[in-house]
Formats: structure tokens, C-alpha cells, sequence
């Protein structure tokens, strides 16, 4: 029955999860052994899954021949202030919608989540016509702004369904206790409310970290992003793999750290609400 049991498991959970790790993780892995093959192994007609010659070359010229720091501090910028904003009007929003009663409350909410069916893509011109107007296009605020017209409707929507799962008796007690609505706003529900921004946080950096559409069409060379930048390593005739890839390298690294530092925040947030007793 033991040994049954064993062959199951391998056969209809262990050899799968095995499989689906693996092609998960084959691409990273394939990009970081790419990253670190010198010139000559990239272009030869003998395949090698591992360099023989292991080496940073393609890294020092990434930084030593291209505006690559210029490039990831760009992009910190961008998305972390579009972090910000987007979570500052996106709480805001979300306790006012969990906690209040208004004319056209429900419609709003369905609207938040509507506008999330349609691609980003569809802002692009009148987005591109106002920066322009306004004078902002080819600066990371154009970004900003952009990034937080589609970060924050959906964030709307996250938060409030979070905000809305807290007891409403926290703020109350606090009031009789002499709070005001804003201060047990601040006390009270602000620090529960701390995994759901985490989760939420996390999406919106994500989200303007990888964009690259409006990165594209909005910016120059001196204000363009990471995404933008590794598309410049593309060329017409020729695809410069090694900068490339130790590119995507490099621009992986911050998620991955933010990922590190937060992740019981991030699983607390994402799981919140799952399960009510």
C-alpha cells in the first residue's frame, strides 16, 4: 500500500512540480549562463548550455559603455513616485468607498473594475496629446501620470474590498474615545490596512518597472527606462545578446530584492480575506 502510494506521489505530484519548476526556471537560468559567456561563444554554431569560459565582460561593458545607470535610475524614479502617488490616492479612495454611503457608489466601483478589461495601450494618444500640451512629454513625469491612470482604478478596487473586511468597531471604539475620523483613520486602520498597501504597492511598482509602451513614446534618450534601454541592444541586423542579457540580468535584481524584504507582507496581503472565522 506504502509503495502504491509512493508511486502515486511521484508519478502524479513530485514528477510534474518537478517539470513545471523547471520550465519555469529554464529561461532566468538560460538568460544568467548567456550573461556570462564571452562574445566568441555567442556566436557559434556549437551549442553550449554552459560557458566555458565564464565571464563579467558583458557586465562592465554594460555599465562602462551605455548610460545603463542613467537608464535603472530612471526607472526607480518613475516607479517608485507612481508607487507612491497611485497608493496615497488609491487608499484615500478606498476607505471613502469601504466606509461611506454615496450616490453612485456602486457604479464608480464597477468602473474601476471595467476600465481594467481594456488595454493600457487605447491611453496612449490622448495621453501623448495632453503631456505634450502640458509640456511634460520626454520627463519621467509623463510617466507618473500616465502609469497612475490605469495603477490606480484597479488599486481602487483591491484596497477597498481589503478596508472593507476590517471591523468597523475599531474606529468606533476610537472615536467614543475622542478620535476623530482622520486620526482613527491613522491609528486605527492605516496599520491594519499595511499587507493589502504592500500587495498593492508591490503590483504598481511592478507595473511601471516593466512597462514599455508609453516608456517608449514618452521619453528620449536621456529620460528613457530600463525596458526601452534593452530594446536599444536590438538592432536591425544585428541582436547584441550578450549586453542584452546581462541586462534583463540586472533589471530583474530590485524586484527580486523587493521581493526578499516583503514577501510575509506580500503573502499576508494577497491572502487577506481568504478565509474568515
Amino acid at each position: 500500500m506504502k509503495k502504491n502510494k509512493f508511486i502515486n506521489d511521484l508519478l502524479f505530484f513530485y514528477i510534474p512540480l518537478i517539470l513545471l519548476i523547471a520550465f519555469a526556471i529554464f529561461p532566468y537560468l538560460w538568460t544568467f549562463l548567456t550573461s556570462i559567456k564571452p562574445e566568441r561563444e555567442l556566436y557559434t554554431s556549437v551549442l553550449r548550455y554552459l560557458p566555458a569560459e565564464p565571464t563579467l565582460e558583458n557586465y562592465v561593458t554594460l555599465f562602462s559603455k551605455s548610460n545603463f545607470f542613467k537608464n535603472m535610475w530612471n526607472s526607480l524614479l518613475v516607479a517608485g513616485v507612481t508607487s507612491i502617488i497611485s497608493l496615497f490616492v488609491s487608499v484615500l479612495a478606498a476607505y471613502a468607498f469601504a466606509r461611506f454611503n454615496f450616490k453612485g457608489k456602486t457604479f464608480f466601483l464597477g468602473s474601476f473594475l471595467l476600465i481594467n478589461m481594456f488595454p493600457p495601450v487605447l491611453l496612449l494618444t490622448p495621453l501623448f496629446t495632453i503631456m505634450r500640451k502640458l509640456g511634460l512629454l520626454y520627463t519621467p513625469f509623463s510617466l507618473m501620470i500616465a502609469y497612475s491612470t490605469f495603477t490606480i482604478p484597479f488599486s481602487v478596487w483591491l484596497l477597498t474590498g481589503y478596508i472593507r473586511d476590517l471591523p468597523v468597531s475599531l474606529e468606533e471604539a476610537a472615536m467614543v474615545d475622542g478620535c476623530s475620523r482622520l486620526e482613527a483613520f491613522i491609528r486605527i486602520t492605516l496599520p491594519l490596512t499595511i499587507p493589502g498597501i504592500v500587495a498593492t504597492g508591490i503590483y504598481i511598482f511592478i507595473t511601471a518597472w516593466n512597462e514599455f509602451i508609453f516608456a517608449l513614446m514618452f521619453t528620449n534618450e536621456a529620460t528613457r527606462t530600463l525596458p526601452v534601454a534593452l530594446q536599444t541592444f536590438i538592432g536591425q541586423f544585428e541582436i547584441q545578446w550578450g549586453l542584452l542579457t546581462a541586462g534583463g540580468v540586472v533589471t530583474t535584481i530590485p524586484v527580486v530584492v523587493l521581493f526578499m524584504l516583503i514577501q510575509k507582507k506580500l503573502v499576508e496581503g494577497l491572502t487577506a480575506g481568504a478565509v474568515k472565522g
